[in-house]
């Protein structure tokens, strides 16, 4: 700051006033001050900033990188703290780095709440202290009382058996992904909505990774006789399923029909085309932030529950089942 006010002869008293936009300083005094600082390249010192002040206006998101959809519910989650004069402080969970690691690391930036869209494992390990509020996002396990911001994925199951049963299949495998985020939900939504149409459920192993599908692809192709269909946890498995089909010569979607979950990135590349449900990462997001700052201002609130209800996109990895 005294560089900037040496430039153009004011005081640096002067220039804080400018940069921390106060009252005290005139129209053309501010215009000069910010071309001086942008000539300098100066910026002011954030965590400066956030020291001197009662309140930090920082969030933390606490997630894994390796997951598509939780990547573009971060950048959503970004936009929507920014919109609201947050800044978001961002704590990647690695096989280095537990949940314990990441919450110090973000409360040590002061931020005043956490959006958890992953915990690494069990939510009941994870230790989150009672003035830092927490906002579970997506679908991580939630705490008992804890606000909840998630994609339905009872309905999103329901209309991709359901397009499936009307396509006319009745033997639809699905890929499970073991205890991760959001599994134990799909797979019981799979498990009712093959019960209710009569139909026989037919679970295989799997994860929420390209590694996971072949894995459940392969089991299946030990098989006598494969399924008609099979649903993966999400486009990632989905993907590994239907590469390693396709490399063992079975045919997609003529022989076996394959979809997923989430609308990630795969599944739109032309050579792919998988049908799978779309979810809303931008209002997902939008709600989460409304949600934190609603308990910020109101710590004794009763517990958010919001549910968004994906769409069906229908591709070109589904056919009618093989006679």
């Amino acid at each position: 700051m005294k560089d900037v006010a040496d430039r153009i002869g004011v005081s640096r008293q002067l220039v804080s006033i400018v940069m921390r936009d106060l009252p005290g300083a005139s129209d053309e005094t501010r215009r000069r001050v910010r071309e001086a600082a942008a000539e300098l390249g100066y910026l002011p010192d954030a965590s400066a900033r956030i020291l001197r002040g009662k309140r930090s206006h920082q969030l933390g998101a606490m997630f894994t990188m390796h997951e598509p959809f939780e990547v573009d519910l971060v950048e959503a989650l970004l936009d929507a703290a920014a919109a609201r004069g947050y800044a978001l402080a961002l704590g990647p969970l690695t096989p280095t780095r537990a949940p314990a690691d990441v919450v110090d690391q973000l409360r040590a930036q002061r931020v005043e709440g956490l959006f958890v869209l992953s915990t690494g494992g069990e939510a009941s390990r994870l230790k989150v202290p009672d003035r830092v509020p927490a906002v579970f996002v997506g679908g991580s396990t939630a705490l008992s009382g804890a606000d909840d911001v998630r994609v339905d994925n009872a309905a999103g199951i329901e209309l991709l058996v359901g397009h499936l049963a009307d396509a006319g299949h009745t033997r639809i495998a699905y890929a499970s992904a073991g205890e991760a985020a959001n599994a134990a939900e799909r797979r019981s939504a799979y498990a009712a909505a093959m019960t209710s149409r009569g139909l026989e459920p037919d679970v295989v192993e799997s994860a929420y990774s390209e590694e996971g599908g072949a894995q459940a692809a392969a089991e299946l192709l030990s098989r006598d006789e494969l399924p008609t269909a099979v649903m993966g946890a999400n486009d990632r498995c989905a993907f590994g399923i239907m590469a390693t089909l396709v490399r063992a010569g079975v045919r997609v979607p003529d022989d076996v029909s394959v979809v997923g979950f989430d609308d990630s990135s795969v599944a739109r590349l032309p050579f792919v085309e998988l049908t799978t449900v779309r979810t809303d990462p931008a209002s997902l997001a939008d709600r989460a932030v409304e949600v934190m700052l609603r308990r910020l201002d109101a710590p004794g609130a009763d517990p958010a529950g919001h549910r968004q209800t994906p769409v069906l996109v229908p591709r070109g990895s589904v056919a009618p089942p093989r006679a």
